[in-house]
């Protein structure tokens, strides 16, 4: 079969130009990257998942008046776990995060309750592009919070960063390293197999002597898919642990499979929708926790030789209502939980400072205050985990540094300068 230049391009040029990302931002801020850092994998769970309904205060006489239709019991049939108290409220587990309590239980795993993006927008669109930029107020932030850590952090292995979505997340805007795998097996360049090897030298000759701004991401793209190749990945997976069925469940079997291939993953991210309950909420978030739970704990379990250099954070970009509303359901709302897990977490504890659930202590008097701003959670985890202290390149709108001891790690002198580009909205006459 004769291969037309057309054919070519089509089959090898999308995955370089998509690598590429967005704009290149001026990130020559690496340190050197020699430091031992964490595997950090994030999950964001798109939709609005229910924070409150997941870690509840049930003996709260507001949280009762609010929710009696669509919360758990305490006790009995269906009953939640107990998990301890924040700011002297006790708190229970959803019944269907059993598989949460286990990890809990053996300190892996610390809930961060009324967290959230102090942006008070209910837009899903905003609130993502503001968390994952790392810029809230600021949509116009050319580049993503993890692009600018792995830009002062400088990634050494062949596939530093992937994502296992169909696109990069707004996190990784502007990456020059992060690529899309959702599966290992076939990560390859799309076109005619018999001429796999010939595109991929053409394409080694071609990259690395135009000039241009794709070079450098063309030639680390066919270098990890040389690499990933070379190392001969199983087809399918062969876990060690025993992951529900679906595609989160691939999603995370894919970053496992990667990290174990030992091609220098530092950053993955992966998202989950379906956690926006405006209806029928009761079985929508059993179902969606149990998923959760049950895949997360499997894909921790099967990366049990790497617990001291891991850490995973799951988060969403706001809470749900208080009150339910008459569809036995929850709107966009505010305050919200946010779970970290790992060997180095400081877990089986609530960190952060319970607001109250009384009118007055709530938000614009409808939803759960946040006393926690992400940004505190991540740069935490930023410095004490990934040994990265450019919080003024990674989060350029805070101004300090607040551990609230949720991670085991030693603090940086924290390094405030920004240099990183915001481009404005242009003005028009």
């Amino acid at each position: 079969m004769d291969l037309t230049r057309r054919q070519f391009v089509v089959g090898c040029s999308s995955a370089i130009a998509a690598m590429a990302g967005g704009r290149l931002g001026g990130l020559a801020f690496a340190e050197p990257g020699d430091i031992q850092r964490d595997i950090f994998v994030v999950v964001f769970l798109r939709g609005g998942c229910d924070g409150i309904g997941i870690v509840s205060p049930l003996d709260d006489a507001n949280f009762q008046a609010a929710r009696s239709t669509i919360t758990f019991p305490g006790s009995g049939t269906g009953a939640g776990f107990e998990l301890g108290s924040l700011s002297n409220v006790p708190f229970w587990l959803h019944p269907k995060a059993a598989a949460f309590k286990e990890l809990y239980d053996s300190q892996d795993l610390a809930f961060i309750h009324a967290s959230g993006l102090t942006n008070g927008t209910r837009s899903h669109f905003d609130a993502m592009d503001f968390m994952e930029r790392g810029t809230p107020d600021n949509k116009s932030t050319s580049t993503g919070w993890l692009t600018r850590h792995m830009a002062a952090t400088r990634p050494d292995g062949v596939v530093p960063v992937m994502s296992t979505g169909s696109a990069l997340p707004a996190s990784l805007l502007g990456s020059p390293n992060a690529v899309t795998i959702s599966n290992v097996q076939r990560y390859a360049m799309q076109g005619y197999s018999t001429y796999g090897a010939q595109q991929q030298a053409s394409l080694n000759e071609i990259y690395g002597q135009t000039g241009s701004l794709l070079d450098g991401p063309a030639t680390r793209l066919l270098s990890s898919i040389a690499a990933v190749k070379a190392r001969n990945p199983a087809n399918p997976y062969v876990p060690i642990t025993t992951y529900p069925a679906g595609g989160l469940s691939d999603s995370l079997k894919a970053i496992a499979q990667m990290i174990k291939l030992d091609v220098g993953l530092q950053v993955a991210t992966l998202d989950f929708g379906g956690w926006d309950t405006h209806e029928s909420q009761v079985p929508i978030l059993g179902n969606q926790l149990d998923l959760l739970t049950r895949s997360l704990h499997a894909f921790y379990n099967d990366l049990i030789d790497y617990h001291s250099k891991l850490t995973i954070v799951v988060m969403s970009e706001f809470g749900r209502r208080l009150k339910a509303n008459r569809s036995a359901g929850t709107d966009h709302g505010h305050g919200n939980l946010a779970m970290v897990l790992g060997g180095n977490v400081n877990g089986g504890r609530i960190f952060g400072r319970w607001p109250g659930l009384a009118n007055a202590q709530l938000d614009y008097g409808v939803d759960l205050a946040i006393t926690t701003d992400y940004r505190t959670i991540l740069s935490e985890i930023v410095v004490r985990r990934l040994r990265n202290n450019r919080l003024g390149l990674v989060f350029p709108q805070i101004s300090q540094y607040q551990p609230l001891g949720l991670v085991r790690g030693t603090d940086l002198t924290i390094d405030w300068t920004s240099g990183f580009r915001s481009y404005l909205p242009m003005a028009r006459r």
